[in-house]
C-alpha cells in the first residue's frame, strides 16, 4: 500500500510579525520546514513526500527539500488551508484510491515517529485519522458574549496533523464540497480536512489517535522561543 505525506507550506506567518513565512524562519539554526520533511523522510513506512509551499517562495522550499530523497515534489500553494490541499490532490490525481495519505501542517515541526505510525495504523482498517491531545483547559461554547455550552472536558481533544486518509475518502469529500451551492465555501471557511470530511461524509467514522504536546504549531512570537527549547531538548537526546 503507497503512503504519501503532503507537508502543508503556505502559511505566511503574520500573526508572528514576520516577513518571511513562518515555515522558512528558522529554530535551532534550521527552517521550520526543514523539521517537518524531515520526520517524514525518516520514517520508514512513508513512500513519497508533496511539499505544498506558499506563494512566491517555491525556489526557497525546494533548497530545503533538495537533502531528503523521499521528496516527489515542490509546489505552489493556494490562498488558504482548503485550497492548498486542492493542490495537492491534483497533484496526487495518477494515485489509486486506496494510497494512504498524510497532510501535515508544516508550522509543526516536532511530529514523531510514532505519531505518524499511530495514524497509519489506523489507516490500515480505516478510510480517516485524527490526531488528538486532551484539553487541559474548561472549554466552552460562547454565543453573543455569553456562556451557552460547557462540554464535558474529558470528551475533548485538541487537534493536532497529520491527518489521514485513504486518497479516494477525501478526494471524494472534496468533490462534494467544491459541488455544495448551499452556502458553504470549502475554500475560505474549512479550517481543516477531517472537517471536509465530516460535513460531507457524515456517516464515515474518523478515528482520533493520541497526540503529542511536543507537536506544537509555530503561531506566535512565543511559540518561538518554546521550539527553541524543544530542539535543545531533541538535540540532547531526550525522548520525544
Amino acid at each position: 500500500m503507497r503512503t504519501v505525506a503532503v507537508v502543508l507550506a503556505g502559511g505566511t506567518g503574520q500573526r508572528l510579525g514576520s516577513a518571511l513565512p513562518k515555515q522558512l524562519i528558522e529554530v535551532a539554526g534550521r527552517p521550520i520546514l526543514s523539521y517537518s520533511i524531515e520526520a517524514f523522510d525518516t520514517c520508514a513506512p512513508i513512500g513519497e513526500i508533496l511539499v505544498v509551499m506558499a506563494a512566491g517562495h517555491v525556489p526557497a522550499a525546494r533548497r530545503i527539500a533538495e537533502p531528503y530523497t523521499k521528496v516527489r515534489a515542490v509546489i505552489e500553494g493556494g490562498a488558504s488551508r482548503s485550497e492548498s490541499t486542492l493542490r495537492a490532490l491534483r497533484a496526487l490525481a495518477g494515485e489509486p484510491d486506496d494510497t494512504r495519505v498524510l497532510f501535515h501542517d508544516a508550522a509543526r515541526p516536532f511530529v514523531c515517529h510514532e505519531v505518524i505510525e499511530r495514524c497509519l495504523d489506523a489507516l490500515a482498517a480505516g478510510e480517516a485519522v485524527a490526531v488528538g491531545v486532551p484539553s487541559s483547559d474548561t472549554m466552552v461554547a460562547v454565543e453573543r458574549g455569553v456562556v451557552a455550552a460547557m462540554p464535558a472536558r474529558e470528551t475533548l481533544r485538541r487537534f493536532q496533523t497529520p491527518q489521514g486518509f485513504r486518497l479516494g475518502t477525501i478526494r471524494k469529500a472534496y468533490e462534494l464540497a467544491l459541488a455544495d451551492r448551499a452556502g458553504f465555501d470549502v475554500r475560505t471557511s474549512a479550517t481543516d480536512d477531517c472537517g471536509v470530511v465530516h460535513r460531507y461524509l457524515p456517516g464515515l467514522p474518523i478515528r482520533v489517535v493520541e497526540g503529542s504536546e511536543r507537536n506544537l504549531k509555530v503561531t506566535h512570537p512565543l511559540d518561538i522561543v518554546v521550539a527553541e527549547h524543544i530542539a535543545a531538548e531533541l538535540a540532547h537526546g531526550e525522548d520525544a
